[in-house]
């Protein structure tokens, strides 16, 4: 029994994790190991629920374990997820694993709404995700999840005031928007913002997170300086449309994550708005309205990851216009979601390996 337990784990030891790039066994994903006479049984342990290579993990396991074992032995594999943390310590969120900044250096390129199918789509996965609207002057968040009547409760605790957000599809969700009235303008200067969102994202009481989504206002400005000033964000997503206009800012967003004071990673680009399709007698037919594959030429100049393409879908402005959430994710943003979980899990193991 022994002896059959030795060479299942050696033969592990000989398939690497696709991502991270090191055998399974020395990663400590594989747990509870059985052998029950010609059944193998064991529980890998995967870096994120939304993880795309769950099967090419599997099939690659089985054939290591028949080439040292034998191929008359029953395998039978489950998965159970533990997300990974880059983050440095902090005493500011010590339970969010991951901060995930998303951003535009344009306004109108549906942001906000990629950032909503995104935080529904890693919770379907099993991830404990929040996110935070931080546009201070154009809140979304609200409208987007019908809630707008919503208003978060305040808990004290240690002699100070904590925020309880508002739980809606089992997302954790925070706006100005629940705190004043949306028919108003709030007409702040930048230092009111910027301390307005930093009492939201400090003053909050998360709870543990896999995952916690910031959806920035467009543009550089004072609030994307609070947010790395305040907190250590695992990466940032940026979003654009294909057209030349939105590009050229697109660009100055990804060049202000890499300036020298703010050295934030970049997960990936997502192209929203790629194209609509209409129905052929051969199959539908996209139309690429605002220019093709604008996105994806930028992220391969950049050297950025190209999380993928968003149609123009009209379910997607539908279930913005209700606030309600389709019963399953749509399907660009679940292969998105499970792209964006793969980037954040090489990160972290990056940022590991950079620390050691």
């Amino acid at each position: 029994m022994n002896n059959v337990k030795t060479k299942v784990l050696e033969a592990l030891r000989k398939v690497d994790d696709p991502d991270l790039k090191k055998d399974l066994v020395s990663l400590g994903m594989i747990d509870k190991l059985h052998i029950d006479g010609t059944t193998i049984s064991f529980t890998i342990i995967l870096t994120t629920p939304a993880c795309p290579l769950q099967e090419v993990i599997k099939r690659a396991c089985i054939q290591a374990i028949h080439a040292a074992v034998m191929d008359e032995f029953e395998i039978v594999i489950t998965f159970t997820a533990k997300v990974t943390s880059g983050r440095s310590s902090s005493s500011v969120l010590p339970g969010v694993k991951n901060i995930i900044a998303i951003a535009s250096g344009k306004g109108g390129v549906g942001k906000s709404t990629i950032a909503t199918h995104l935080a529904l789509a890693l919770s379907n996965s099993g991830a404990h995700v929040g996110l935070l609207d931080a546009d201070i002057f154009g809140p979304s968040i609200p409208t987007m999840w019908g809630c707008v009547t919503s208003r978060p409760t305040v808990m004290k605790r240690d002699g100070k005031n904590h925020i309880i957000p508002i739980n809606r599809y089992n997302v954790q969700l925070l706006s100005i928007g629940f705190l004043s009235n949306m028919q108003e303008a709030i007409v702040w200067r930048g230092p009111m913002a910027s301390a307005a969102f930093k009492q939201l994202l400090q003053d909050t009481d998360w709870g543990t997170l896999d995952y916690l989504l910031i959806d920035l206002p467009p543009g550089t400005s004072d609030i994307h300086l609070t947010l790395v000033q305040t907190v250590s964000i695992t990466g940032a997503i940026v979003v654009t449309t294909p057209q030349k206009i939105a590009l050229i800012d697109a660009t100055k967003a990804i060049a202000m994550f890499r300036k020298e004071q703010i050295r934030v990673p970049i997960l990936g680009l997502i192209e929203n708005m790629s194209y609509f399709l209409t129905e052929q007698k051969n199959g539908s037919k996209p139309h690429y309205i605002f220019g093709k594959d604008g996105g994806k030429r930028l992220a391969e100049q950049a050297s950025i990851p190209f999380l993928g393409q968003i149609p123009l879908l009209s379910m997607i402005c539908q279930h913005g216009d209700l606030g309600t959430m389709p019963a399953k994710p749509i399907m660009p943003f679940h292969t998105i979601a499970k792209m964006l979980a793969q980037q954040i899990s090489i990160q972290n193991a990056t940022y590991k390996q950079d620390n050691q």
